[in-house]
């Protein structure tokens, strides 16, 4: 089904599966972290496969958040330690996709400690900007209300938790009208490249969140849209086909002379970006 693009139709054979009994805690948290990511890669599938039948789900099957939580609690209660093992499963290194299932996992625990400790682990780590991003995540998810700074990338940022994305259409507006922009230069000629520079756009907004770069996106400045555009559309180009036709593709999105040391400084950040970037598991 994901070779050949049918997102929605694994979406709902994964939820189908984890409302089956008998299968092993790692089986459910592989299919519970393969539906997660389906959903935040492919929202308009993940929509079109939710409205689908939503009514007679909801009154014949407890939502997956509910057993996620009930699953969780139960391991709690079964091992006092299980907390503390999630909290050392999600710090260490190097990083892979037990990180991140470990903490959607913290999610459902209540212990108000648990804050403390993600918190501190931000500010005082180095951990990629991603995680970064997961944990802020997590934070909401929990319920944590405030402010929180810590440094990224030689940027010392502070974000408001509870504004912190969940969903790619919690982001604001101008980072999907640059999506849109290049939308408009490569669906019909180049869907390929598009297709990677949905899926980099995505990537690069979590890795960037709260950072000066950020904030002048979220403002929405037409020139700066155009800007980061181009550099998308630029960095995408080189990545897949070595393309270095910068002079055109800066000129199919109105990016002059005048605005061109700041194309270049969002280029740098991008490229940057793409050189560290963890890999997809």
């Amino acid at each position: 089904m994901l070779e050949t693009e049918r997102y929605g139709e694994a979406m709902a054979l994964l939820d189908f599966l984890l409302h089956c009994q008998g299968q092993s805690d790692q089986q459910i948290e592989e299919w519970e972290s393969l539906l997660g990511w389906l959903r935040m890669s492919f929202p308009e599938a993940a929509i079109q496969n939710s409205s689908l039948d939503q009514q007679e789900e909801e009154e014949n099957h407890p939502d997956s958040d509910t057993m996620m939580r009930d699953r969780i609690k139960g391991k709690q209660s079964a091992d006092h330690s299980y907390e503390s093992q999630l909290l050392e499963t999600a710090m260490q290194q190097p990083v892979t996709e037990r990180t991140l299932l470990a903490l959607e996992q913290l999610s459902y625990l209540d212990q108000p400690k648990i804050d403390d400790e993600l918190i501190e682990w931000l500010q005082t780590g180095k951990q990629h900007p991603l995680i970064q991003f997961r944990i802020l995540q997590t934070l909401r998810r929990r319920g944590h209300l405030g402010n929180v700074s810590f440094e990224r990338d030689h940027e010392w940022i502070e974000v408001e938790v509870e504004n912190v994305p969940l969903e790619p259409a919690e982001f604001p507006l101008p980072v999907i009208q640059i999506l849109e922009r290049v939308a408009d230069k490569t669906e019909s000629d180049a869907p390929n490249l598009f297709y990677f520079a949905q899926e980099l756009w995505s990537q690069f907004m979590m890795g960037i969140y709260g950072t000066s770069n950020y904030q002048l996106i979220a403002r929405g400045d037409d020139a700066e849209l155009d800007i980061w555009a181009a550099a998308l559309h630029q960095t995408v180009s080189e990545t897949l086909e070595g393309s270095k036709e910068e002079e055109s593709i800066r000129l199919l999105y109105g990016v002059t002379d005048n605005i061109r040391f700041r194309y270049e400084q969002a280029y740098r950040a991008m490229h940057q970006f793409v050189s560290g970037q963890l890999p997809r598991s």
